[in-house]
């Protein structure tokens, strides 16, 4: 589509569900184009008496206020499209949709109340990971700016650095010796919590395969402990057996000699 400057872009559309992100690029796309005035604030009609240059601009405006509408109409899905079908200026239609999206001052004000808890409780589970606790965090946070609220990077640092789970307790000591806090941007803190969980996971791997193969091990030498005494007491029995065994044949011959002597005394006689 063109602009000022010759661009091509894709609309995100509106399907309801994922208003915040939609708002945002569409207000970033407006900015772009020189168009996030007219969107939020409108303009001006001209009065009978104006001068050839406020003419000028306000053609001017007219077509900016236009491809403002044509673009946000553009980037939405039939049922959203109704609800501003009959809408003639950009302003007219943005403020139907924050209006259905973040309702009146009054109902901002309890959803604000309620998003404020939110992030106040928020916890970084044991199991969970540094990225999915942030980005959780990061989506109240901008829950919260679309009501209005005003958050500081800072706050969000210090909340992060608050609550993530207890093994953590060393990199957030050592942040907050190296870095000012101050000044430090999210996007580091999140850089050095996630280096040091790579490191805590691949120490767990390692010791986890060392006592893998430890167990492996002793194991094995139970099994061949085993082995080996059970083949000892085979041989000891077999030994025991066979001497059994010749003692019963040695009984038999003495027997047998003794039998045949008594025999032929008898027959002498």
């Amino acid at each position: 589509m063109n602009g000022n400057s010759s661009f091509n872009t894709h609309l995100p559309i509106h399907e309801g569900g994922n208003w915040e992100r939609w708002s945002v690029v569409m207000k970033n796309l407006f900015g772009v184009q020189d168009m996030l005035e007219i969107v939020q604030n409108g303009y001006h009609e001209l009065g009978g008496n104006a001068t050839k240059v406020q003419k000028t601009v306000h053609k001017e405006l007219n077509k900016k206020d236009c491809k403002s509408l044509f673009f946000i109409q553009q980037g939405v899905d039939v049922g959203n499209f109704e609800k501003t079908s009959k809408a003639t200026k950009s302003k007219e239609a943005w403020d139907i949709f924050e209006k259905y999206h973040e309702g009146d001052e009054k109902l901002k004000q309890i959803k604000l109340q309620s998003l404020r808890r939110k992030f106040e409780m928020m916890q970084m589970e044991e199991e969970k990971k540094i990225p999915d606790y942030i980005s959780k965090l990061i989506n109240v946070v901008n829950h919260m700016k679309a009501c209005s609220e005003t958050i500081l990077d800072q706050q969000i640092v210090e909340k992060i650095m608050r609550n993530i789970s207890p093994r953590f307790d060393f990199i957030v000591v050592a942040i907050q010796k190296l870095k000012h806090v101050k000044t430090l941007k999210i996007e580091e803190q999140q850089s050095s919590l996630e280096a040091r969980e790579l490191l805590v996971s691949e120490r767990s791997s390692e010791k986890s395969i060392q006592q893998d193969l430890q167990v492996q091990t002793v194991k094995k030498d139970g099994y061949d402990k085993k082995k080996f005494k059970k083949s000892n007491d085979k041989t000891k029995g077999g030994n025991w057996l066979n001497s059994k065994g010749n003692n019963k044949a040695s009984d038999k011959v003495e027997s047998s000699k003794g039998g045949g002597f008594g025999n032929y005394q008898g027959k002498k006689n």
